[in-house]
């Protein structure tokens, strides 16, 4: 269940018009996932998804425990961590100590992080962040901006300008309207979603509520999102799968914008729930935040191709007073 490409081909900005596709849209994309699922790594990563979410309903109530919760490597002592750990902080200590955010989705809980925090662990991270939001959240926006006051409080408690979001599904979402609506872009360096439904999802018209009609394809918060962004200096690092079952049509995961500095990496035979286990996207977000300097572009040639567009003085803000000589001395 590795990546199916590196990138998708960009598309043009879909128009308000064309998202409301209506009934024949949402059985298009119900065809879609058919065709996906009958395949062999198709039935597999269906089985594999089951399989999680079994489990995760386990994990779940140890997820409501506390609003928040925090791996922290304490001291600068390297000699106690395994190889795997030590090699990060020993490469790019900036990299290995610059906080994680992992941001939940709809109805759910940190726990959904459980695999992939332990495997930012692994790799060498220093500091990661799970928090929790409730659970009768009614508004993008209002979720965007305590979303926003979380991110500061890690910033002034740490010390690092531009911190690391990762969001699984309407956690995404949320996180890119903090960066690209509030001004998130000046503490958050890259954005990571995973089934993010960046265009809306057909699903959502199953409920009606303020939230869902939010998530709808061509709906006010969709159109506010599609607006021109001035200079954001945020990179963003998109999974999407062809076998998701809350993002219909599976496409919309992905995320197009002209002024965003966008890679997205398509996936196949992968649910939903299974983003955040699956060991090609584990693989990928620490290989992305193990590289990177002050713009957000990659240190490392072919590591990625993150890059970025934009070279005026917004691009060049530091993570932290002398990041960027640590940073450019990488290279």
């Amino acid at each position: 269940m590795a990546a199916r490409a590196a990138t998708t081909p960009r598309q043009a900005r879909t128009s308000t018009g064309a998202a409301k596709r209506g009934p024949r849209g949402f059985v298009a994309a119900v065809g879609e996932v058919a065709g996906a699922l009958l395949t062999p790594t198709g039935l597999a990563g269906a089985a594999l998804e089951a399989s999680w979410m079994g489990l995760h309903l386990g994990l779940y109530p140890l997820g409501l425990l506390g609003s928040r919760a925090s791996d922290r490597r304490q001291g600068y002592r390297l000699g106690h961590l395994p190889p795997s750990q030590r090699g990060l902080a020993i490469q790019n200590v900036e990299a290995a100590e610059t906080p994680i955010l992992l941001v939940h989705g709809m109805v759910d809980n940190r726990s959904i992080f459980t695999v992939l925090r332990r495997g930012l662990v692994r790799r060498g991270f220093g500091r990661i962040e799970t928090i929790n939001y409730s659970i009768f959240t009614g508004d993008v926006r209002a979720a965007a901006a305590a979303l926003g006051a979380e991110v500061e409080r890690i910033v002034e408690e740490t010390g690092y300008e531009r911190i690391h979001v990762i969001g699984h599904s309407m956690g995404g979402l949320i996180a890119r309207y903090y960066v690209t609506r509030l001004g998130g872009d000046q503490h958050v360096h890259t954005l990571v979603t995973l089934g993010t439904p960046h265009r809306g999802s057909y699903l959502a018209y199953t409920w009606n509520n303020g939230l869902t009609r939010q998530l709808r394809p061509g709906s006010a918060l969709m159109d506010e999102l599609a607006a021109p962004v001035k200079e954001c200096q945020t990179r963003f690092l998109v999974y999407w799968s062809d076998l998701d079952q809350v993002v219909v049509p599976q496409h919309n995961a992905a995320l197009h914008h002209a002024d965003l500095n966008v890679h997205n990496v398509a996936l196949h035979g992968v649910g939903h729930m299974s983003l955040p286990i699956t060991s090609s996207v584990v693989h990928g977000i620490s290989t992305a935040l193990a590289h990177l300097d002050t713009s957000g572009a990659t240190v490392t040639p072919g590591v990625s191709s993150l890059g970025s567009r934009r070279s005026g003085p917004a691009a060049k803000k530091p993570l932290r007073d002398g990041a960027a000589s640590r940073a450019g001395s990488s290279r």
